[in-house]
């Protein structure tokens, strides 16, 4: 693998060697960490990926608090790294404070995708229409009816997952119940993993066999309980299948991997603008046996009505209301 400069800390005590290159790539991990086994480590692979496979290196770190945010975006700017990436959508407000004083640096912001800054690209996804699939595979999976959400912060990002998922449950079985929690409302519910297991453990003893976590860090709790307790879970953002084999039913992929390999290999000639990332459902030797050719084969028929646009999810941020679930 080839060097990586991490910069780890505090940003007033960042040092950037001398032996990066002037145009070295940056990323910038949200609070939780790139080790979080969700949301920051798919960012993490991506970069990972580039530097294995271009021998480049690139620059890197991890918040510890919201007031790093700019400093950050400033110090990796003057640096001359060049595109600088950013994972997650609060990034969204510094982001339009620092890109129009560095005009010749490109940017990529992974979950926002409503800014217009010439020197900005823009990453979002459907999170709906992936969390509607995993939510169809969880009613199939389902032995009582009943299955669970863990969302992580309670933001209209976070509730646009559980609305989608909760919207696949009843495709399969309209008599089904979603039993839908949210860790918390600041940042620090992405990362507590005990009261994610908390939660779980509160929707196990209301029937809940199955239990989709998005929830970054904490949704590590959601998916070791669930283990423990005997009942299957759903991973999200990475492949989280093999934290748990044959205990994982699947996890709900968003390609923040891509976004960031993709963004990193264009370099100075990233195109800015806003796009749309890939989203899908994780079937891997770790959870084969969970799931059948019908169950498979159902959800892979949704999600080519969802892509030629036959079928149609529920967004909740369009208008903050969800017609399956109560949040």
């Amino acid at each position: 693998m080839s060097f990586m400069k991490s910069i780890l800390g505090s940003v007033a005590a960042l040092a950037l060697t001398t032996t990066a290159a002037l145009a070295d790539p940056a990323i910038i991990f949200d609070l939780g960490g790139k080790f979080d086994k969700s949301f920051n480590e798919a960012a993490f692979k991506g970069a990972e990926r580039w530097a294995d496979e271009t021998g480049g290196s690139f620059r890197e770190i991890e918040l510890q608090n919201e007031a790093q945010r700019e400093q950050a975006l400033r110090r990796f700017a003057e640096a001359g790294s060049n595109p600088i990436v950013m994972a997650g959508f609060a990034f969204a407000d510094a982001l339009s404070k620092v890109a129009p004083d560095y005009p010749d640096t490109k940017f990529a912001v992974i979950d926002v995708n409503w800014l217009s800054m010439p020197n900005v690209r823009g990453i979002g996804f459907n999170e709906h229409e992936g969390s509607y699939l995993v939510g169809m595979m969880a009613a199939q999976a389902s032995e009582t009816g009943v299955v669970g959400f863990v969302g992580g912060m309670d933001i209209p990002l976070i509730r646009r997952f559980g609305c989608g998922y909760a919207q696949g449950v009843k495709a399969v079985n309209p008599n089904a119940t979603v039993i839908a929690n949210m860790t918390g409302t600041t940042p620090a519910a992405w990362n507590d993993p005990v009261k994610g297991s908390e939660l779980t453990k509160a929707q196990i003893s209301q029937g809940a066999d199955v239990v989709f976590a998005a929830a970054g860090g904490t949704g590590v709790g959601v998916l070791q309980t669930a283990a423990d307790e005997g009942i299957l879970s759903i991973g999200v953002d990475s492949n989280q299948n093999y934290l748990h084999p044959g205990k994982v039913l699947t996890s709900m992929l968003k390609r923040v991997d891509i976004a960031v390999y993709e963004a990193f290999t264009a370099g100075n000639n990233l195109e800015t603008g806003n796009f749309m990332g890939a989203v899908g459902f994780a079937m891997d030797e770790h959870n084969a046996s969970l799931v059948s050719s019908d169950m498979q084969a159902k959800v892979e028929s949704a999600e080519a009505a969802i892509s030629s646009g036959s079928l149609s999810v529920h967004n909740y941020t369009d208008d903050e209301t969800c017609p399956a679930v109560s949040f």
